[in-house]
């Protein structure tokens, strides 16, 4: 079972096992990670689960979609790596992935 490590604003982290095929805003839902509000249950039509991707595994990701990058120009605090959480499904190769949290959602 693939592992997602949650990196909260503060430097709290949760290593949580996540089913493969759910979104990692899924993962975190599921398992009450703070830090993702996930206002439209992952039809990517808000930007309320925004995480920044740890370098390395920003290779590893589908690219991301017109539709999730409209909604990422939505956040002021939009940086280079990042994504919304609901579409990245997890795979066995995203095992370990490392995802930060914003320190507020919008």
């Amino acid at each position: 079972m693939p592992q997602v490590k949650f990196i909260e604003f503060n430097g709290t982290e949760h290593l949580i096992d996540a089913k493969t095929g759910d979104s990692i805003m899924l993962t975190a839902t599921t398992n009450l990670v703070p830090g993702i509000d996930a206002d439209c249950g992952g039809e990517c039509s808000c930007a309320t689960c925004h995480v920044l991707i740890d370098g390395e595994w920003l290779a590893k990701l589908a690219p991301i979609s017109k539709t999730e990058d409209s909604m990422l120009d939505l956040n002021p605090d939009r940086s280079p790596n990042s994504r919304l959480s609901c579409q990245i499904e997890m795979t066995d190769e995203l095992d370990g992935i490392v995802v930060k949290l914003p320190e507020f959602q919008y």
